[in-house]
């Protein structure tokens, strides 16, 4: 399927600084980057910078003038989405893990798996089926967090969330992933562009290992999971952060927009007792 994405951010910088920007959609066998332009105004020379693991691509650039700046990025996406039937899945053990998953088990800064464990083992360890499971989790997520924008800010950790039962995708997104690890499931963060976002922003969800591949799942529901663009994946929102600034520079506006560039599109998403999951391999 055929997105056009595209991101407009402008800063405002009271002296020098630098910026690395996170919001170029990932190259993988299957996400193709048709076409993309990204611009700076005024001009600023970028540095690419790639992750080691090719998790996501990086724009460094710095900021040698006080001054006002805005970014353009626009891209043309072909990604490819499997959907695969989880019925008669096992759950793996670690040993038999990729060892390439077994950071994603770890409790990290924001997923605080630790701490979750009696609540996930009592909730969903009764559930055989690893797929099963993490559909478990992702509805009560849906069920028992209210989406609600700007009820969190960037220190809150699935643990608050529980607290507070409120937050934004990148809340839930943060919850599921420390559900998934407290049952022993590998689970990583996933940032990217979303069709059918409203309002229009930048969409957090998350990923859970099972099998060998990695399976998508949002427990805000607020988009079908077939029509995301992947920018990137991390252990939580720290390694994914949209921008990361460095100076005496602030965020002033920013404008989102993912939207088909072809047609049929039919929208998948998970239901009550679903076996059906969904991957970009």
């Amino acid at each position: 399927m055929k997105f056009d994405i595209f991101a407009e951010m402008e800063y405002t910088a009271g002296s020098p600084g630098t910026i690395i920007l996170n919001i170029h959609a990932l190259r993988t066998p299957h996400q193709a980057v048709i076409s993309e332009t990204f611009a700076t105004d005024p001009y600023i020379k970028v540095e690419e910078l790639v992750a080691i693991q090719g998790e996501n691509r990086l724009m460094r650039f710095e900021i040698a003038d006080a001054g006002s700046l805005k970014i353009t990025y626009n891209a043309k996406i072909d990604n490819f989405c499997q959907i695969k039937d989880f019925s008669g899945i096992e759950e793996m053990p670690v040993a038999q893990m990729d060892p390439a998953v077994l950071p994603y088990l770890y409790p990290s800064r924001y997923c605080q798996s630790d701490k979750l464990y009696r609540l996930a083992s009592n909730l969903f360890g009764h559930i055989v089926n690893p797929f099963e499971k993490v559909a478990a989790l992702t509805n009560w997520i849906h069920q028992n967090v209210q989406y609600l924008s700007g009820s969190t800010n960037s220190q809150t950790s699935a643990f608050d969330t529980v607290t507070e039962q409120s937050g934004v995708c990148r809340d839930f997104a943060h919850l599921g992933i420390a559900l998934c690890r407290a049952l022993t499931i590998p689970a990583r963060y996933f940032t990217g562009y979303a069709y059918q976002l409203k309002p229009a922003d930048f969409h957090a969800c998350f990923e859970a290992y099972i099998g060998t591949e990695w399976v998508l799942f949002d427990a805000t529901k607020l988009v079908p999971l077939n029509g995301l663009v992947k920018i990137a994946s991390g252990r939580d929102a720290a390694d994914t952060a949209i921008a990361n600034i460095f100076g005496d520079v602030q965020f002033t506006s920013m404008m989102v927009s993912c939207e088909l560039a072809e047609q049929p599109f039919i929208p998948f998403h998970y239901h009550d007792g679903a076996r059906m999951g969904l991957s970009y391999p």
